[in-house]
């Protein structure tokens, strides 16, 4: 039985929409493979701006009875597909090991993540209240309604929880969407088409795959679109900020990051630091927006650091994202592997010291992965290595001894997404907490993302906060309703 089949995989998929798959009006398509061994795992309609059309139709149709839809019936709804998730759990996550090449014991961690913002989202969406106060003669409300129509675009590295980011506060306070996954990552977003397709009205949720120079700008151009939201490269973040800019609609952005993670010298147990700091690195296979990926390390326990990451990083166990012992599989695809590759030569000619790691290496059986260990660098702040977002499982360690100046250098990119620190001085923590630029702090735990907690970027990283209730704002508008309990006397024009 080959894989495809034991994962209960279609040999096609198409777009998704009014609850079922549909054809292309082209018939192309696309592969999805196994991200290591190459393997044909199913074929993917390449949708475009046709498909894009009769998905915006079936979400602006599905519209008036969605939102007359009570938000307890609504509520229900997201439940049953936290609950449909965590039954299909072990199946999909095994899907996302093989399609993007992360170890399974991550992709599980993914969709328990997917199923607390379904299960958050659907709690806050019967506690979504506007706002109300007297005035004089009468009385204002303020109220929450959803825009409509909204357009979604999800990247590769965790495409469940990306998934669940979108659908679940969209739907919660109104909206229809239309959704398209990354094609390096469409296959888990499909299967839970499945379960949607038993749980929720036709046209509520459509998903449509295809690359994003073709469905992907069809989507953000849509005059049916009334909102917005992307979670990618800051690159193209401006790409959809122009499109939302063009014709006037909200967009809310997550973008790329360049997180700092320091190490204060108070610190009462290094190794706990350093197992914690090559989790921020190597989490995801190093692709994530949040890694944090510029290690800033106090002159006093600088040795004692470095020492004890080196020899942690050499012994980190690499192999396929669904052997039990691997620590760090393959990167999604070749271009992304040549990618980090490409990195780890320019942090050579910048004359960054590379202390171990950063070679391809070969994994028996998956002869089509790039497994690279983890690459760690002694570097200067200003150096392209640790300035540009890699996506990769490559460290700049960075040595300090003035605060203001740390400081100062960990603000010094163009991102501002995410950063983390260790220390056992209460001043230190706030202190440092309060002047980094970063939409999330995380004090001795990196990566510390409880549900509720805003999740949203400075800078460059992007626009709105995710993940929390206030999500629940983008995705409304707030409409002001008065009343007078009569009319008042004339006073405008009285007659003489």
């Amino acid at each position: 039985m080959s894989l495809s089949h034991e994962l209960g995989l279609s040999e096609t998929y198409s777009a998704f929409i009014n609850n079922e798959f549909q054809p292309t009006i082209t018939g192309q398509s696309f592969e999805a493979r196994h991200s290591s061994t190459g393997e044909q795992l199913a074929r993917i309609a390449r949708c475009g701006k046709v498909e894009v059309d009769v998905a915006v139709q079936a979400a602006a149709s599905a519209f008036p009875g969605w939102r007359a839809t009570p938000p307890e019936e609504r509520s229900a709804m997201l439940l049953k597909l936290a609950a449909a998730v965590e039954a299909d759990l072990p199946r999909l996550a095994r899907i996302d090991s093989i399609d993007i090449g992360r170890r399974l014991f991550e992709t599980e961690l993914d969709h328990r993540f997917a199923i607390s913002q379904y299960r958050y989202f659907a709690a806050a969406a019967i506690t979504h209240e506007g706002f109300g106060r007297p005035i004089p003669g009468g009385y204002l409300v303020a109220k929450r309604e959803p825009y409509g129509v909204c357009g979604q675009i999800i990247p590769w590295n965790v495409p469940a929880i990306m998934t669940a980011f979108k659908i679940a506060p969209a739907v919660a306070a109104g909206n229809t969407i239309v959704l398209k996954p990354d094609e390096n990552a469409s296959l888990s977003t499909l299967e839970l088409c499945k379960h949607v397709a038993e749980i929720f009205p036709p046209g509520v949720i459509n998903i449509v795959p295809g690359f994003g120079e073709e469905a992907g700008a069809a989507l953000t151009a849509h005059p049916g679109v009334s909102k917005l939201a992307f979670t990618g490269s800051s690159e193209v973040g401006r790409i959809i900020a122009g499109a939302g800019a063009e014709r006037l609609v909200p967009v809310s952005l997550e973008l790329g990051g360049k997180s700092p993670n320091i190490i204060f010298p108070d610190i009462d147990d290094i190794d706990a630091v350093v197992d914690n700091a090559m989790f921020a690195t190597m989490y995801c296979n190093g692709q994530s927006c949040l890694a944090g990926t510029r290690l800033f390390v106090h002159d006093a326990v600088y040795d004692a650091v470095m020492e004890r990451l080196v020899a942690g990083m050499e012994r980190v166990k690499i192999g396929s994202g669904l052997a039990p012992d691997t620590v760090l599989s393959n990167l999604v695809s070749a271009e992304q592997g040549k990618r980090v590759l490409g990195y780890i030569d320019i942090g050579k000619a910048e004359g960054a010291r590379l202390v171990t790691g950063g070679r391809r290496v070969p994994v028996e059986g998956h002869e089509a992965g790039y497994f690279i260990t983890p690459a760690v660098f002694e570097a200067h702040n200003r150096m392209r290595i640790a300035q540009e977002e890699i996506f990769g499982p490559v460290l700049s360690v960075i040595r300090w001894k003035d605060y203001d100046q740390m400081i100062e250098e960990a603000n010094d990119v163009r991102y501002g997404l995410a950063a983390g620190l260790y220390t056992t001085n209460l001043r230190n923590a706030w202190e440092t907490a309060d002047r980094l630029q970063a939409g999330s702090v995380w004090i001795n735990q990196y990566f510390n993302l409880a549900s509720g907690s805003p999740f949203g970027g400075f800078k460059e990283s992007g626009i709105g906060s995710e993940y929390c209730h206030e999500t629940l704002n983008m995705y409304t508008h707030l409409k002001a309703v008065t009343i007078q309990t009569q009319v008042a006397q004339p006073w405008f024009a009285p007659r003489s």
